[in-house]
């Protein structure tokens, strides 16, 4: 019996795939997730950014990411670009997205033959056909010359790896390890390889006894827009399952035979044997930012005592219970896909940054106790992501929070886009949205008077240099920004163009979050506060111009920047990755206010139609990602229905160029599956959700209130290409007779049945 299961997992390993197809007779919504899906580098049409996702192996929301590795990686690139036609190493990942960067990383590559160091020299081919890729498991042949093939297997949890690497016979085989990778010629206006060369070295070193290679990397990619770290490490323990030969170390060109330590900033170390055919060697890789003692605990928490296919068992399992959570009915294999791809993309970020009761912080560059994650894209992620994972992740939601107040405290401010240190990256203090909206939803686990005080800075409290810095886009780091030319917000209501960058983003931006806030004021009873700032969330009506009909930058005397409507203004007229059509209706706010402020219903839908059929909305930027449920606060719901079935469909593919625009850390994937469920959380705060139009003929979340678990179902009934149009709502056997539904109103209720037909009811609105 024990030599029968021995080979059952020596079969198991071998042959992945066999066993993927295996399961694939009871397929579960884990088997549905292509992690190839948004890795391209290209976009949908010339031009346009591609999903900048990564194929990585890993838990959810784990602390490092595993994966195969086409490129070297820095803000701007991912290390897994799908077009690349070479693999050149096996990654242990802190990228969280390709326009922030990695840190404490490290790479192996299996080699034989000649001895080939950096990483292109030592890049081999392979094709896409010879790849599988999962959330549990990843496989890829790489073709080693000479018709000799070494296959390369990862199995991962969060914060350890088990690489499985198939050898052919060689007298001359072996791993490349690189602990750091500063290479110059990478070097662009975002990407500034100088003060990092100068000022660290990453190390590592060779324990023959032992048969592994230990050591850390400090090197962040976003270094130069973030404060000095001098603490951060990116430990690694890797273990070697085959009996070392020979070894080296190596830096940039210089190659060190039989060194067994080395410290530089592009450089690695190596260790031979030889290989039968056929020959399997497992390397073993623990990760920390704590230490390498954590990185052995981390290590023996997460892998010890499994072997390879146990590993893959447990990941896949731990995938399958989170991706159980929603479960559609009734689509084709396609749309499921799609659909569970999507929420895998929402189950990665932020990532956990915590190490089994200890953190490394990079808010105050110190080692805390307690739980903790980082790389919040809060510009993104706080319009869907996070209200969505208050359904999808209800256990995780308060853990997130108390992460930002734990950086509050730490650093003096929340964060605005953490990697893993402040970077100021985008406009706007959006945690303020994310945590005022779990406050208004009943979430409070979390210390929620240090929220409360976190929060009125950022609607209070200017950053140290308000009047003396412009804060461009990625500025080299000078404190951290917060709202940026709040000074002149709080007083003469609106950021002035040329005192402070993105100006007229800003103002609109600041509108919004401050209604957030005043929310959470009223909510705990702060009257004062609550008064006051909601008044200022009506600030952004100060920058519209009637005779242009747009919200525009205006000089600090209050004049109005002039222009020609017919052009297109940019970053350096005081917009934010867009122009003045991206965010015309941004006040997501105010939307009755925008109304009145446009003239009223009829111009508001004139302008909204103008908007869409001019090709001016971009689904590939998130400042419009509301946009299309506009129309149900206008009373024409049924274009805003037209709308979610055209952007739900065409947007999104089930082939690796199947996101439109950048993933930006699970926002586009979290609009999608609100966007199927038939509801949207256009104002953060609110409690409210506008309803756009259900895709799927039947879909059951499951989560959690209140700690007691619910069961939501919505139905769609007579749902077709044709029938996109919603005749009738109603929730629990009750009609809704507009098209919003409370918060409460679902965590309370149990089912919503939509009446689709082919014709919009113009009645229901």
């Amino acid at each position: 019996m024990k030599k029968n299961s021995v080979l059952f997992l020596c079969m198991l390993t071998t042959s992945y795939v066999a066993f993927a197809q295996q399961k694939g007779k009871i397929k579960q919504a884990v088997d549905y997730v292509n992690p190839l899906i948004g890795t391209p580098y290209a976009g949908f049409k010339q031009g346009l950014d591609g999903g900048g996702t990564v194929p990585a192996v890993g838990t959810p929301y784990a602390m490092t990411n595993f994966l195969a590795q086409t490129a070297e990686p820095k803000m701007g690139l991912n290390a897994y670009v799908y077009e690349e036609k070479s693999i050149m190493g096996f990654l242990a990942s802190h990228q969280p997205t390709v326009w922030m960067g990695d840190y404490g990383y490290v790479s192996v590559m299996p080699q034989i033959g000649e001895l080939k160091l950096l990483p292109k020299e030592r890049a081999l081919p392979f094709e896409h056909s010879d790849e599988v890729s999962h959330p549990y498991y990843y496989s890829v042949l790489l073709n080693a010359g000479n018709n000799q093939k070494i296959k390369g297997e990862i199995a991962a949890a969060s914060r350890a790896a088990i690489f499985q690497f198939t050898f052919p016979a060689s007298e001359q085989a072996r791993f490349i390890i690189q602990g750091i990778d500063l290479n110059p010629e990478l070097a662009d206006p975002s990407n500034d390889y100088g003060p990092r060369m100068k000022s660290i070295k990453g190390y590592v070193k060779i324990d023959t006894v032992k048969n592994e290679i230990t050591g850390y990397n400090p090197d962040r990619m976003s270094a130069q827009i973030g404060p000095d770290m001098p603490n951060f490490k990116g430990y690694f323990v890797i273990q070697c399952n085959k009996k070392i030969a020979s070894f080296g170390t190596w830096d940039n060109a210089t190659v060190s035979p039989s060194s067994v330590e080395q410290l530089g900033t592009r450089m690695g170390a190596y260790i031979n044997f030889k290989t039968k055919a056929n020959e399997k060697i497992e390397l073993r890789i623990g990760t920390s930012f704590i230490s390498l003692e954590q990185a052995r605990i981390n290590m023996a928490k997460e892998i010890a005592g499994r072997n390879f296919a146990q590993l893959v068992t447990a990941t896949r399992n731990t995938w399958q219970k989170n991706l159980e959570c929603m479960q559609p009915e009734g689509i084709s294999e396609d749309q499921k896909s799609i659909f569970y791809t999507a929420l895998f993309h929402t189950m990665q970020f932020p990532r956990e940054m915590s190490e089994y009761g200890k953190y490394y912080s990079g808010f105050d560059d110190q080692i805390h106790t307690g739980s903790s994650y980082t790389d919040y894209s809060l510009w993104d992620t706080y319009r869907a992501l996070h209200p969505l994972l208050i359904f999808s992740q209800p256990d995780r939601v308060n853990g997130m929070i108390t992460a930002m107040l734990q950086m509050y405290r730490e650093g003096g401010r929340l964060p605005m886009w953490p990697n893993p240190a402040e970077t100021n990256i985008m406009i706007s203090t959006h945690a303020d949205a994310v945590i005022a909206d779990a406050y208004v939803k009943g979430l409070r686990g979390y210390d929620t008077k240090l929220a409360y005080e976190a929060l009125l800075k950022d609607a209070m409290v200017p950053p140290e240099n308000d009047t003396s810095l412009a804060y461009g886009d990625r500025d080299l780091w000078t404190g951290y920004e917060a709202r940026a030319g709040l000074t002149a917000f709080n007083s003469i209501g609106y950021v002035p163009f040329g005192k402070t960058a993105e100006s007229v983003s800003r103002t609109i931006e600041y509108s919004s979050d401050n209604y957030s806030v005043a929310q959470m004021a009223k909510a705990m009873g702060k009257a004062s506060d609550y008064n006051k700032i909601l008044a200022w969330s009506k600030n952004y009506k100060k920058l519209y111009d009637s005779t242009t009909g747009f919200l525009i930058p205006k000089l600090a005397d209050g004049t109005f920047v002039q222009f020609n409507p017919k052009n297109k203004l940019g970053r350096q007229d005081g917009f934010t990755e867009g122009d003045q059509w991206t965010y015309l209706f941004g006040a997501m706010q105010d939307i009755p206010g925008m109304i009145d402020m446009m003239g009223g219903r009829e111009k508001f839908i004139a302008k909204l139609d103008e908007n869409f059929n001019g090709n001016h909305y971009r689904h590939d930027n998130e400042p419009g990602h509301h946009y299309s449920y506009l129309y149900d606060y206008c009373g024409e719901p049924w274009k805003t229905q037209e709308l979610i079935r055209k952007h739900t469909t065409e947007n999104y593919r089930n082939e690796p160029l199947g996101i439109n625009g950048n993933e930006d850390c699970g926002q586009m994937a979290a609009w999608y599956i609100f966007g199927v469920m038939g509801f949207y959380p256009v104002t953060p705060a609110s409690g409210i959700y506008a309803i756009g139009a259900p895709q799927f003929p039947k879909l059951v979340l499951k989560y959690k209130a209140s700690n007691q678990p619910k069961k939501f179902t919505i139905i769609a009934n007579k749902l077709s290409a044709e029938n996109k149009y919603i005749q009738s709502v109603q929730l629990d056997g009750k009609s809704i007779d507009h098209p919003f539904i409370m918060h409460t109103s679902i965590i309370n209720g149990h089912q919503l049945v939509f009446e689709m037909g082919p014709l919009p009811n113009k009645n229901w609105k």
